[in-house]
């Protein structure tokens, strides 16, 4: 036992998992657990708005896989990082959440105490795996340890815990850190395997779909992948988890011309939205389905014809093995109907201009290991598919949350977990506007972010459904925008403006050997880009 305040308990809870960054935006109520950071001499990156100290914890643990932490004031902060939080819901992250609340007199009071809401605690659950309040600085040990525990277990997911304002430097004798091990995951049933087998025994042309819930299970995939010559496809947060540069490794352009022959869809770690949502058609024809997930809840929300409760990695290599025992008969020329859907599917989506110009080249000048970051724009949208990714945790996405804005923060948390590789953000002028002042963030930090703004002068998307889906009225989607260049350089970022593809590879070798946060302004003619929509919501094989 020691004498610690309620601050310094949850600091030491964070060091013993391993935490030696948090992000975050101090206020009143938490100056006690800012001060323990300080004295534990943590990396503290200070955003200058909430949402973006949200996002960076969230481009932090997707770019590692490891816990990513951040803290904001109760009430009005904690509501404006509830976006991030609940993309890291979305996307299966362990996004831990510490906030203040009111002191511990007025718990409950409704007196209208500063920053004070109906039911901070109630209001988090709705949107996070776990959330549990720290009333005594005793306390904290466990309850950090139990955050870690609920964010790493089963389907991934984030945490918050909220402290009265007056605990955290409040002292008193408090145990030494807490560590827990992990809930264990459900083990593959045998049988449910062996059902699973006998489905891919059965099947002629199979099609494997990943999601994040799969992100370290690749090796894994790409051996059932090769055992059966199945296509392998992600939508937006499985991307990577099989390599584009590999053969069966395809977008999801490539995976829908096959789509129509496909007599089995196995899914891992995925909600299987491409298939089973609205993107593509239904097949009531027979089709076939198995999943594998963590989550049980899964099997309920899309039932198939076998599931498999279980982790990832072990799963699918149970299954392969129990695929090798039971035998597999390839169908002839299948892999060659797969590099050919690839050749013509690439052809296609050049259609998609200016965007697939410049994606392009993007990925010719980026190493396979650099990070790029998408964003609700013209751009973002083709790269789900435009975009070849070659490594698990590169390609970083908002998923189905679609939060416009998230792209250029989540960047920043990216780059500081992996400060010596590229990270790129695609942006649009609309979406890049919600956290502009993040570029302070990277200049006062040295956060050596590449941030793309594609300037079409409007939100791009929601301008082209109003012209076409409602008779050309055009409401609240024309833009005014600032200099974008002049604008950075305020701020004391490196900047160029392209005005076509054929400038855009010596100005993003340029912002890369700057080394330090550097802005792209992409002019692009308002209108002038050819939707997107074509390959994420195709009519029609």
């Amino acid at each position: 036992m020691s004498v610690s305040s309620g601050g310094e308990a949850i600091v030491s809870g964070l060091i013993a998992h391993g935490v030696d960054t948090v992000f975050g935006l101090p206020g009143a109520q938490i100056y006690g657990l800012f001060d323990a950071f300080h004295q534990a001499q943590l990396k503290v990156i200070g955003a200058r708005h909430e949402q973006a100290c949200g996002y960076m914890a969230f481009g932090f643990a997707r770019a590692t896989g490891k816990p990513g932490v951040f803290s904001v004031v109760p009430g009005p902060g904690v509501l404006n990082a509830s976006a991030a939080l609940l993309t890291a819901f979305g996307g299966n992250e362990p996004v831990l959440c510490l906030t203040g609340q009111v002191p511990t007199a007025f718990l409950g009071k409704g007196r209208g105490h500063l920053h004070e809401m109906p039911d901070q605690l109630a209001t988090l659950r709705t949107f996070v795996k776990w959330a549990e309040r720290i009333e005594y600085p005793a306390n904290a040990p466990t309850l950090v340890a139990r955050a870690f525990q609920e964010m790493l277990s089963g389907r991934r997911g984030p945490a918050s815990l909220e402290m009265p304002w007056d605990v955290f430097t409040q002292r008193a004798a408090v145990g030494a850190a807490e560590v827990f091990d992990r809930f264990p995951a459900p083990q593959p049933d045998p049988d449910r395997i062996k059902s699973a087998a006998s489905l891919i025994a059965a099947s002629k042309t199979p099609m494997i779909f990943v999601g994040s819930g799969a992100i370290d299970a690749g090796d894994e995939i790409l051996e059932l992948a090769e055992l059966i010559d199945a296509p392998v496809v992600a939508f937006r947060s499985g991307r990577g988890i099989v390599s584009n540069a590999h053969e069966l490794g395809l977008t999801m352009a490539a995976a829908y011309r096959l789509w129509p022959q496909t007599d089995l869809m196995i899914g891992i770690g995925t909600r299987l939205e491409l298939p089973a949502m609205t993107r593509w058609p239904f097949r009531p024809d027979g089709l076939k389905s198995l999943r594998i997930d963590i989550d049980p809840v899964e099997m309920r929300r899309y039932a198939p014809d076998a599931a498999v409760v279980a982790d990832a990695t072990a799963a699918t290599s149970e299954l392969a093995a129990a695929v090798k025992k039971i035998g597999y008969t390839r169908t002839s020329g299948r892999r060659a109907a797969i590099r050919e859907a690839s050749a013509v599917a690439l052809k296609e989506i050049q259609q998609i201009q200016p965007q697939m110009a410049y994606l392009n080249i993007l990925r010719e000048v980026l190493p396979p290991n650099a990070i790029v970051t998408d964003e609700l724009s013209q751009v973002g949208f083709a790269s789900w598919y435009g975009f070849p990714v070659y490594e698990p945790r590169t390609f970083i996405s908002s998923g189905y949350q679609g939060t416009l804005g998230s792209g250029f923060p989540t960047a920043l948390g990216a780059k500081v977990a992996h400060p010596n590789r590229p990270v790129v953000a695609i942006t649009g002028d609309g979406g890049f506007m919600f956290g502009v002042q993040e570029l302070s963030t990277a200049v006062q930090f040295k956060i050596g972010v590449v941030v793309l703004v594609f300037n079409n002068n409007s939100y791009g998307n929601v301008r082209r459904d109003q012209r076409e889906r409602f008779d050309g009225r055009i409401v609240a989607s024309d833009l005014v925008n600032p200099d974008f260049v002049k604008l950075a350089e305020s701020f004391g970022v490196g900047a160029a403006r392209v005005t076509s593809p054929d400038h855009f590879r010596a100005a993003l070798e340029k912002a890369l050997a700057d080394g330090g946060p550097y802005l792209i302004e992409i002019e692009v003619p308002r209108d002038s880009e050819v939707s997107p929509w074509a390959f994420i919501h195709p009519a029609k094989p």
